[in-house]
Protein backbone atom coordinates (compact mmCIF):
# COMPACT_ATOMS: atom_id res chain seq x y z
CA UNK A 1 0.00 0.00 0.00
CA UNK A 2 1.28 3.79 -1.08
CA UNK A 3 -1.38 5.89 0.58
CA UNK A 4 -1.94 7.12 4.18
CA UNK A 5 -5.10 7.67 5.59
CA UNK A 6 -5.06 10.92 8.14
CA UNK A 7 -6.47 11.01 10.99
CA UNK A 8 -8.30 14.45 12.63
CA UNK A 9 -7.36 15.58 15.78
CA UNK A 10 -9.36 17.70 18.29
CA UNK A 11 -8.72 20.22 21.33
CA UNK A 12 -8.99 18.48 24.84
CA UNK A 13 -12.24 21.00 25.61
CA UNK A 14 -15.22 18.90 26.81
CA UNK A 15 -18.50 20.84 25.93
CA UNK A 16 -20.87 18.63 27.94
CA UNK A 17 -24.82 18.70 26.26
CA UNK A 18 -26.56 18.79 29.73
CA UNK A 19 -24.48 22.21 29.87
CA UNK A 20 -26.45 23.08 26.50
CA UNK A 21 -29.88 22.22 28.07
CA UNK A 22 -30.47 18.30 27.67
CA UNK A 23 -32.38 16.35 29.51
CA UNK A 24 -32.67 12.55 30.06
CA UNK A 25 -36.52 12.89 30.15
CA UNK A 26 -38.37 10.86 27.55
CA UNK A 27 -40.78 13.57 26.85
CA UNK A 28 -37.80 16.30 26.01
CA UNK A 29 -36.36 16.45 22.71
CA UNK A 30 -32.42 17.10 22.71
CA UNK A 31 -32.17 18.38 19.34
CA UNK A 32 -31.81 21.99 20.00
CA UNK A 33 -29.51 21.55 23.06
CA UNK A 34 -26.98 18.84 20.91
CA UNK A 35 -26.97 21.19 18.09
CA UNK A 36 -26.34 24.45 20.35
CA UNK A 37 -23.19 22.61 21.68
CA UNK A 38 -21.84 21.21 18.36
CA UNK A 39 -22.32 24.91 16.77
CA UNK A 40 -20.48 26.24 19.81
CA UNK A 41 -17.84 23.85 19.65
CA UNK A 42 -17.14 24.09 16.02
CA UNK A 43 -16.95 28.08 16.40
CA UNK A 44 -14.60 28.31 19.14
CA UNK A 45 -12.30 25.98 17.83
CA UNK A 46 -13.26 22.88 17.97
CA UNK A 47 -12.89 19.99 20.98
CA UNK A 48 -15.30 17.09 22.20
CA UNK A 49 -18.83 17.31 22.66
CA UNK A 50 -20.04 15.07 25.23
CA UNK A 51 -22.97 12.80 25.68
CA UNK A 52 -23.28 11.95 29.27
CA UNK A 53 -24.28 8.82 30.58
CA UNK A 54 -27.98 8.58 30.23
CA UNK A 55 -30.75 8.30 27.70
CA UNK A 56 -31.45 11.14 25.22
CA UNK A 57 -33.93 11.59 22.70
CA UNK A 58 -33.57 13.56 19.88
CA UNK A 59 -34.00 15.09 16.57
CA UNK A 60 -31.64 15.42 13.51
CA UNK A 61 -28.24 16.87 14.10
CA UNK A 62 -25.45 18.04 11.92
CA UNK A 63 -21.87 17.45 12.63
CA UNK A 64 -19.32 20.92 11.88
CA UNK A 65 -15.84 21.51 11.61
CA UNK A 66 -13.60 19.96 14.33
CA UNK A 67 -16.63 18.42 16.51
CA UNK A 68 -15.41 14.89 17.89
CA UNK A 69 -19.18 13.93 19.32
CA UNK A 70 -18.54 11.60 22.02
CA UNK A 71 -20.73 9.36 23.97
CA UNK A 72 -19.43 7.61 27.01
CA UNK A 73 -19.89 3.82 27.82
CA UNK A 74 -23.55 3.90 29.00
CA UNK A 75 -25.12 6.48 26.66
CA UNK A 76 -27.90 5.90 24.53
CA UNK A 77 -29.02 8.84 21.66
CA UNK A 78 -32.14 7.53 20.10
CA UNK A 79 -33.56 9.48 16.76
CA UNK A 80 -36.78 10.52 16.75
CA UNK A 81 -39.25 9.81 13.29
CA UNK A 82 -41.38 12.81 12.38
CA UNK A 83 -41.95 14.76 8.67
CA UNK A 84 -41.61 18.25 10.21
CA UNK A 85 -37.87 17.21 11.87
CA UNK A 86 -36.72 15.01 9.03
CA UNK A 87 -37.94 17.43 5.32
CA UNK A 88 -37.73 15.47 2.42
CA UNK A 89 -34.45 16.65 0.44
CA UNK A 90 -33.06 15.99 -2.60
CA UNK A 91 -29.24 14.07 -2.35
CA UNK A 92 -27.84 10.63 -3.28
CA UNK A 93 -28.71 7.56 -2.66
CA UNK A 94 -27.65 4.11 -4.76
CA UNK A 95 -25.56 6.17 -6.62
CA UNK A 96 -28.28 8.39 -7.91
CA UNK A 97 -30.02 11.68 -7.75
CA UNK A 98 -32.59 10.83 -5.37
CA UNK A 99 -35.59 12.25 -3.23
CA UNK A 100 -35.02 10.42 0.94
CA UNK A 101 -36.11 12.28 4.17
CA UNK A 102 -33.17 14.09 6.04
CA UNK A 103 -31.05 11.21 7.50
CA UNK A 104 -30.45 11.51 11.72
CA UNK A 105 -26.89 12.57 11.33
CA UNK A 106 -25.62 14.43 8.70
CA UNK A 107 -22.10 16.68 7.76
CA UNK A 108 -21.50 18.57 4.33
CA UNK A 109 -18.38 19.78 3.49
CA UNK A 110 -16.90 19.53 6.63
CA UNK A 111 -13.39 18.60 7.98
CA UNK A 112 -12.03 17.13 10.90
CA UNK A 113 -14.71 15.52 12.28
CA UNK A 114 -15.76 12.36 14.48
CA UNK A 115 -17.85 10.42 16.46
CA UNK A 116 -16.50 8.38 19.15
CA UNK A 117 -17.44 6.69 22.46
CA UNK A 118 -18.82 3.21 23.54
CA UNK A 119 -22.06 4.16 23.55
CA UNK A 120 -24.90 3.65 21.16
CA UNK A 121 -26.73 5.38 18.16
CA UNK A 122 -30.16 4.25 17.54
CA UNK A 123 -31.72 5.13 14.50
CA UNK A 124 -35.31 4.04 15.48
CA UNK A 125 -35.34 2.45 11.55
CA UNK A 126 -38.15 -0.05 12.69
CA UNK A 127 -40.55 2.89 12.78
CA UNK A 128 -39.81 3.06 8.84
CA UNK A 129 -38.73 -0.34 7.54
CA UNK A 130 -40.88 -2.71 5.92
CA UNK A 131 -40.17 -6.20 6.59
CA UNK A 132 -40.38 -9.19 4.04
CA UNK A 133 -42.94 -12.05 5.51
CA UNK A 134 -40.32 -15.14 5.42
CA UNK A 135 -37.59 -13.15 7.38
CA UNK A 136 -40.37 -13.00 10.18
CA UNK A 137 -41.79 -16.40 12.65
CA UNK A 138 -45.58 -16.95 12.64
CA UNK A 139 -45.74 -14.65 16.52
CA UNK A 140 -43.55 -11.59 15.13
CA UNK A 141 -45.89 -11.25 12.13
CA UNK A 142 -48.47 -11.28 13.79
CA UNK A 143 -47.26 -9.05 16.16
CA UNK A 144 -46.45 -6.54 13.09
CA UNK A 145 -50.20 -7.22 11.85
CA UNK A 146 -51.46 -5.83 15.37
CA UNK A 147 -48.80 -2.97 15.16
CA UNK A 148 -50.09 -2.11 10.76
CA UNK A 149 -52.35 -3.97 8.81
CA UNK A 150 -50.65 -2.60 5.86
CA UNK A 151 -49.40 -5.81 3.47
CA UNK A 152 -48.24 -6.43 0.46
CA UNK A 153 -48.94 -9.73 -1.29
CA UNK A 154 -45.50 -10.89 -3.26
CA UNK A 155 -43.84 -13.69 -5.52
CA UNK A 156 -41.71 -13.96 -2.05
CA UNK A 157 -44.51 -14.05 0.42
CA UNK A 158 -45.65 -10.76 1.31
CA UNK A 159 -43.96 -7.45 2.57
CA UNK A 160 -45.41 -5.70 5.71
CA UNK A 161 -45.46 -2.09 6.15
CA UNK A 162 -45.71 -0.04 9.52
CA UNK A 163 -47.71 2.73 8.08
CA UNK A 164 -50.34 3.35 5.32
CA UNK A 165 -47.94 6.20 3.74
CA UNK A 166 -45.40 3.56 2.71
CA UNK A 167 -47.99 0.75 1.61
CA UNK A 168 -49.58 3.28 -0.64
CA UNK A 169 -45.90 4.55 -1.87
CA UNK A 170 -44.77 1.17 -2.88
CA UNK A 171 -48.07 0.79 -4.62
CA UNK A 172 -47.40 3.74 -6.42
CA UNK A 173 -44.21 4.32 -7.50
CA UNK A 174 -41.53 7.40 -6.72
CA UNK A 175 -42.49 9.74 -8.83
CA UNK A 176 -40.36 10.96 -12.38
CA UNK A 177 -37.49 12.88 -10.81
CA UNK A 178 -37.18 15.25 -13.87
CA UNK A 179 -40.61 16.43 -12.56
CA UNK A 180 -40.22 20.02 -11.00
CA UNK A 181 -42.70 18.89 -8.90
CA UNK A 182 -41.32 15.51 -7.70
CA UNK A 183 -40.71 16.93 -4.13
CA UNK A 184 -44.40 17.47 -3.43
CA UNK A 185 -45.57 14.48 -5.15
CA UNK A 186 -43.24 12.25 -2.83
CA UNK A 187 -44.44 14.16 0.56
CA UNK A 188 -47.97 12.29 -0.02
CA UNK A 189 -45.98 9.25 0.45
CA UNK A 190 -43.41 9.99 2.79
CA UNK A 191 -42.53 7.06 4.72
CA UNK A 192 -41.57 5.62 1.50
CA UNK A 193 -38.43 7.85 1.61
CA UNK A 194 -35.87 6.31 4.37
CA UNK A 195 -32.54 7.75 5.04
CA UNK A 196 -29.98 6.85 5.92
CA UNK A 197 -28.52 7.18 9.59
CA UNK A 198 -25.37 8.34 8.88
CA UNK A 199 -25.00 10.53 5.54
CA UNK A 200 -20.99 12.70 5.10
CA UNK A 201 -20.67 13.83 1.77
CA UNK A 202 -17.30 16.04 0.55
CA UNK A 203 -15.89 15.55 4.30
CA UNK A 204 -12.19 15.05 5.09
CA UNK A 205 -10.36 13.49 8.03
CA UNK A 206 -13.58 11.34 9.54
CA UNK A 207 -13.08 9.00 12.26
CA UNK A 208 -16.29 6.96 13.33
CA UNK A 209 -14.87 4.59 16.34
CA UNK A 210 -15.74 2.37 19.09
CA UNK A 211 -19.66 3.48 19.05
CA UNK A 212 -22.46 0.93 18.21
CA UNK A 213 -24.82 2.57 15.32
CA UNK A 214 -27.99 0.41 15.21
CA UNK A 215 -31.41 0.11 14.05
CA UNK A 216 -31.10 2.35 10.49
CA UNK A 217 -33.92 3.31 8.33
CA UNK A 218 -31.85 2.43 5.34
CA UNK A 219 -28.29 2.42 5.36
CA UNK A 220 -26.30 2.52 8.05
CA UNK A 221 -23.38 4.31 7.39
CA UNK A 222 -23.23 6.62 4.15
CA UNK A 223 -19.63 8.21 3.33
CA UNK A 224 -19.78 9.73 -0.10
CA UNK A 225 -16.79 11.65 -1.69
CA UNK A 226 -15.04 11.96 1.41
CA UNK A 227 -11.39 11.71 2.15
CA UNK A 228 -8.87 10.07 4.82
CA UNK A 229 -12.32 8.22 6.25
CA UNK A 230 -11.46 5.75 8.94
CA UNK A 231 -13.98 3.34 10.80
CA UNK A 232 -12.53 1.71 13.54
CA UNK A 233 -13.32 -1.23 16.49
CA UNK A 234 -17.15 0.08 16.01
CA UNK A 235 -20.17 -2.32 16.40
CA UNK A 236 -22.80 -1.80 13.22
CA UNK A 237 -25.88 -3.15 13.76
CA UNK A 238 -29.53 -4.41 12.41
CA UNK A 239 -31.64 -7.02 12.26
CA UNK A 240 -31.45 -9.47 9.62
CA UNK A 241 -35.18 -8.56 8.55
CA UNK A 242 -33.83 -4.86 8.39
CA UNK A 243 -34.99 -4.08 4.46
CA UNK A 244 -31.77 -1.88 2.68
CA UNK A 245 -30.14 -2.13 6.36
CA UNK A 246 -26.37 -2.16 4.80
CA UNK A 247 -23.52 -1.69 7.24
CA UNK A 248 -21.30 0.26 5.38
CA UNK A 249 -21.65 1.98 1.80
CA UNK A 250 -18.05 3.67 1.39
CA UNK A 251 -18.97 5.50 -2.16
CA UNK A 252 -16.28 7.23 -4.06
CA UNK A 253 -14.27 7.47 -1.46
CA UNK A 254 -10.33 7.89 -1.14
CA UNK A 255 -7.75 6.70 1.06
CA UNK A 256 -9.64 5.29 3.81
CA UNK A 257 -9.32 2.58 6.58
CA UNK A 258 -11.81 0.01 7.97
CA UNK A 259 -10.39 -2.01 10.84
CA UNK A 260 -11.53 -4.35 13.70
CA UNK A 261 -15.33 -3.43 13.24
CA UNK A 262 -18.44 -5.42 13.81
CA UNK A 263 -20.86 -5.54 11.05
CA UNK A 264 -24.17 -7.73 12.05
CA UNK A 265 -26.84 -6.14 9.36
CA UNK A 266 -29.86 -6.37 7.16
CA UNK A 267 -27.72 -6.49 3.80
CA UNK A 268 -24.86 -5.99 3.01
CA UNK A 269 -21.83 -5.82 5.22
CA UNK A 270 -19.05 -4.00 3.62
CA UNK A 271 -20.29 -2.56 0.02
CA UNK A 272 -18.14 -0.57 -1.78
CA UNK A 273 -19.88 1.66 -3.54
CA UNK A 274 -19.10 4.39 -7.18
CA UNK A 275 -22.32 5.96 -8.78
CA UNK A 276 -24.46 4.05 -11.15
CA UNK A 277 -24.95 4.17 -14.95
CA UNK A 278 -24.56 7.29 -17.07
CA UNK A 279 -25.92 9.52 -14.52
CA UNK A 280 -23.29 8.88 -11.83
CA UNK A 281 -20.71 8.61 -14.25
CA UNK A 282 -20.94 12.38 -15.15
CA UNK A 283 -19.21 13.48 -12.02
CA UNK A 284 -15.97 12.12 -11.60
CA UNK A 285 -14.87 10.00 -8.24
CA UNK A 286 -13.38 6.20 -8.12
CA UNK A 287 -14.16 4.79 -4.34
CA UNK A 288 -9.96 4.37 -4.45
CA UNK A 289 -7.01 3.49 -2.08
CA UNK A 290 -8.92 1.27 0.82
CA UNK A 291 -7.79 -0.91 3.58
CA UNK A 292 -10.39 -3.03 5.25
CA UNK A 293 -8.90 -5.37 8.12
CA UNK A 294 -9.42 -7.25 11.15
CA UNK A 295 -13.66 -6.95 10.57
CA UNK A 296 -15.92 -9.82 11.37
CA UNK A 297 -19.55 -9.94 9.46
CA UNK A 298 -22.06 -11.79 10.89
CA UNK A 299 -25.72 -12.47 9.25
CA UNK A 300 -25.05 -10.15 6.12
CA UNK A 301 -26.33 -10.76 2.57
CA UNK A 302 -22.34 -10.19 1.56
CA UNK A 303 -19.44 -10.52 3.84
CA UNK A 304 -17.15 -7.61 1.48
CA UNK A 305 -19.50 -6.45 -1.89
CA UNK A 306 -18.68 -4.27 -4.91
CA UNK A 307 -21.61 -2.91 -6.48
CA UNK A 308 -23.61 -2.69 -7.94
CA UNK A 309 -23.20 0.85 -8.52
CA UNK A 310 -19.72 0.79 -9.33
CA UNK A 311 -20.13 3.64 -12.54
CA UNK A 312 -17.22 5.62 -11.32
CA UNK A 313 -14.33 2.83 -10.81
CA UNK A 314 -13.14 1.26 -7.83
CA UNK A 315 -9.61 0.57 -7.71
CA UNK A 316 -6.87 0.00 -4.77
CA UNK A 317 -8.11 -2.37 -2.56
CA UNK A 318 -6.89 -4.45 0.05
CA UNK A 319 -9.19 -6.98 1.69
CA UNK A 320 -7.06 -8.57 4.61
CA UNK A 321 -7.85 -10.60 7.90
CA UNK A 322 -11.15 -11.04 8.04
CA UNK A 323 -14.29 -13.28 9.38
CA UNK A 324 -17.63 -13.92 7.15
CA UNK A 325 -20.10 -15.74 8.83
CA UNK A 326 -23.67 -16.87 8.12
CA UNK A 327 -23.69 -14.51 5.47
CA UNK A 328 -25.70 -15.20 2.21
CA UNK A 329 -22.40 -14.46 0.17
CA UNK A 330 -18.83 -14.33 1.41
CA UNK A 331 -17.21 -12.03 -0.95
CA UNK A 332 -19.71 -10.67 -3.80
CA UNK A 333 -18.63 -8.42 -6.73
CA UNK A 334 -21.75 -7.68 -8.38
CA UNK A 335 -22.72 -4.92 -11.53
CA UNK A 336 -24.86 -4.96 -14.81
CA UNK A 337 -25.06 -3.55 -18.84
CA UNK A 338 -25.41 -0.11 -17.89
CA UNK A 339 -23.45 0.49 -15.32
CA UNK A 340 -19.89 1.27 -17.29
CA UNK A 341 -16.71 1.79 -15.24
CA UNK A 342 -13.98 -0.72 -14.26
CA UNK A 343 -13.40 -2.56 -11.03
CA UNK A 344 -9.12 -3.36 -11.07
CA UNK A 345 -6.33 -3.92 -8.56
CA UNK A 346 -8.34 -5.49 -5.79
CA UNK A 347 -6.36 -7.69 -3.22
CA UNK A 348 -8.12 -9.80 -0.58
CA UNK A 349 -6.22 -12.47 1.69
CA UNK A 350 -6.35 -13.97 4.63
CA UNK A 351 -10.08 -14.56 5.21
CA UNK A 352 -12.01 -17.43 6.74
CA UNK A 353 -15.67 -17.85 6.21
CA UNK A 354 -17.93 -20.07 7.53
CA UNK A 355 -21.62 -21.58 6.64
CA UNK A 356 -22.31 -19.09 3.97
CA UNK A 357 -25.76 -19.72 2.29
CA UNK A 358 -25.12 -19.28 -1.61
CA UNK A 359 -21.27 -18.84 -2.88
CA UNK A 360 -18.23 -18.56 -1.10
CA UNK A 361 -17.13 -16.02 -4.07
CA UNK A 362 -19.48 -14.57 -6.68
CA UNK A 363 -18.51 -12.60 -9.70
CA UNK A 364 -21.69 -11.49 -11.29
CA UNK A 365 -22.41 -8.61 -14.26
CA UNK A 366 -26.07 -10.44 -14.15
CA UNK A 367 -27.38 -8.71 -10.67
CA UNK A 368 -30.04 -6.20 -12.80
CA UNK A 369 -31.24 -9.29 -14.86
CA UNK A 370 -32.16 -10.97 -11.37
CA UNK A 371 -33.73 -8.36 -9.64
CA UNK A 372 -36.66 -6.77 -12.33
CA UNK A 373 -39.33 -7.95 -13.13
CA UNK A 374 -39.32 -7.19 -16.61
CA UNK A 375 -37.29 -9.45 -19.25
CA UNK A 376 -36.29 -6.32 -21.32
CA UNK A 377 -34.65 -2.96 -20.10
CA UNK A 378 -32.36 0.43 -21.77
CA UNK A 379 -29.86 -0.85 -19.40
CA UNK A 380 -29.82 -4.40 -20.31
CA UNK A 381 -30.33 -3.98 -24.39
CA UNK A 382 -27.57 -1.05 -24.68
CA UNK A 383 -24.67 -1.19 -26.92
CA UNK A 384 -22.47 1.78 -25.89
CA UNK A 385 -18.56 0.88 -24.95
CA UNK A 386 -19.32 3.47 -22.06
CA UNK A 387 -22.10 1.45 -20.61
CA UNK A 388 -20.17 -2.08 -20.02
CA UNK A 389 -18.64 -2.67 -17.19
CA UNK A 390 -15.51 -4.53 -16.72
CA UNK A 391 -13.91 -6.70 -13.31
CA UNK A 392 -10.10 -7.05 -13.58
CA UNK A 393 -6.78 -8.02 -11.68
CA UNK A 394 -8.60 -9.21 -8.37
CA UNK A 395 -6.37 -11.53 -6.11
CA UNK A 396 -7.38 -13.73 -3.35
CA UNK A 397 -5.05 -15.60 -1.38
CA UNK A 398 -5.08 -17.67 1.58
CA UNK A 399 -8.94 -18.41 1.54
CA UNK A 400 -11.09 -20.62 3.42
CA UNK A 401 -14.69 -21.46 3.39
CA UNK A 402 -16.54 -23.91 4.95
CA UNK A 403 -19.73 -24.91 4.08
CA UNK A 404 -21.50 -23.21 0.81
CA UNK A 405 -23.68 -23.96 -1.36
CA UNK A 406 -21.27 -23.37 -4.38
CA UNK A 407 -17.65 -22.47 -4.21
CA UNK A 408 -16.93 -20.33 -7.15
CA UNK A 409 -19.40 -18.43 -9.64
CA UNK A 410 -18.31 -16.24 -12.12
CA UNK A 411 -20.91 -15.03 -14.47
CA UNK A 412 -19.46 -11.83 -17.18
CA UNK A 413 -20.88 -10.10 -20.45
CA UNK A 414 -20.24 -11.44 -23.81
CA UNK A 415 -19.15 -7.82 -24.74
CA UNK A 416 -16.99 -8.23 -21.41
CA UNK A 417 -15.65 -11.43 -20.03
CA UNK A 418 -14.70 -11.04 -16.19
CA UNK A 419 -10.63 -11.32 -16.75
CA UNK A 420 -7.74 -11.79 -14.86
CA UNK A 421 -8.70 -13.26 -11.68
CA UNK A 422 -6.46 -14.94 -9.41
CA UNK A 423 -7.54 -17.53 -6.61
CA UNK A 424 -4.01 -18.90 -4.66
CA UNK A 425 -4.24 -21.21 -1.73
CA UNK A 426 -8.11 -21.40 -1.28
CA UNK A 427 -9.95 -24.75 0.18
CA UNK A 428 -13.43 -24.39 0.35
CA UNK A 429 -16.37 -27.33 1.10
CA UNK A 430 -19.26 -26.42 -0.99
CA UNK A 431 -22.66 -28.05 -2.44
CA UNK A 432 -21.18 -27.78 -5.90
CA UNK A 433 -17.74 -26.88 -7.12
CA UNK A 434 -17.92 -23.65 -9.65
CA UNK A 435 -19.83 -22.56 -12.25
CA UNK A 436 -17.83 -20.04 -14.90
CA UNK A 437 -19.60 -18.16 -18.02
CA UNK A 438 -18.01 -15.19 -19.71
CA UNK A 439 -14.44 -15.32 -18.06
CA UNK A 440 -10.85 -15.68 -19.43
CA UNK A 441 -7.34 -15.79 -17.81
CA UNK A 442 -8.98 -17.08 -14.19
CA UNK A 443 -5.83 -18.39 -12.58
CA UNK A 444 -6.09 -21.30 -10.07
CA UNK A 445 -2.91 -22.56 -7.90
CA UNK A 446 -3.94 -24.44 -5.19
CA UNK A 447 -7.21 -24.17 -5.47
CA UNK A 448 -9.10 -27.06 -3.52
CA UNK A 449 -12.86 -27.71 -3.53
CA UNK A 450 -14.27 -30.40 -1.76
CA UNK A 451 -18.14 -31.54 -2.86
CA UNK A 452 -19.83 -34.64 -1.60
CA UNK A 453 -19.50 -35.61 -4.79
CA UNK A 454 -15.69 -34.91 -5.38
CA UNK A 455 -12.74 -33.46 -4.37
CA UNK A 456 -11.31 -31.08 -6.98
CA UNK A 457 -7.73 -29.50 -6.93
CA UNK A 458 -6.31 -26.90 -8.98
CA UNK A 459 -2.60 -26.94 -8.61
CA UNK A 460 -1.82 -24.21 -11.54
CA UNK A 461 -4.45 -23.72 -14.17
CA UNK A 462 -5.42 -20.98 -16.04
CA UNK A 463 -9.54 -21.67 -16.97
CA UNK A 464 -10.91 -20.06 -20.39
CA UNK A 465 -14.85 -19.58 -18.91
Amino acid sequence: MYFTVEKPKFKNQIYNILDFGASTSLRFNNKEAIQKAINTCSTEGGGVVLIPNGYFITGPIELKDNVNLHLEENAFLQFTKSKEEYPLIWTNYEGQKRIRALSPITASNRKNIAITGKGVIDGNGALWRGIKRFKLTEKEFERCLKLSPYFQETKEGGIWYPTQTVYEGVLTGEPDYSDPNALEQASKYYDLYRPVLVSFKNCDKVLIEDVTLQNSPAWNVHPWFCTNFTLKNAKIRNKYSAQNGDGLDLESCKNCEVVGTIFEVGDDGICIKSGKNAEGRMMEGPCENVWIHDCKVFDAHGGFVVGSEMSRGVKNFWVEDCTFIGTDIGIRFKSAMGRGGVVENIHIKNIHMANILEEAFIFTMGYVLKNLETTKTDEMTSTLKEDIPEFRNIFMENIHCSNAKMGIKIEGLQEMPIHHLEFKNIEITAEEAMSITHASTIKLENVKISTPKDVILFENQILEG
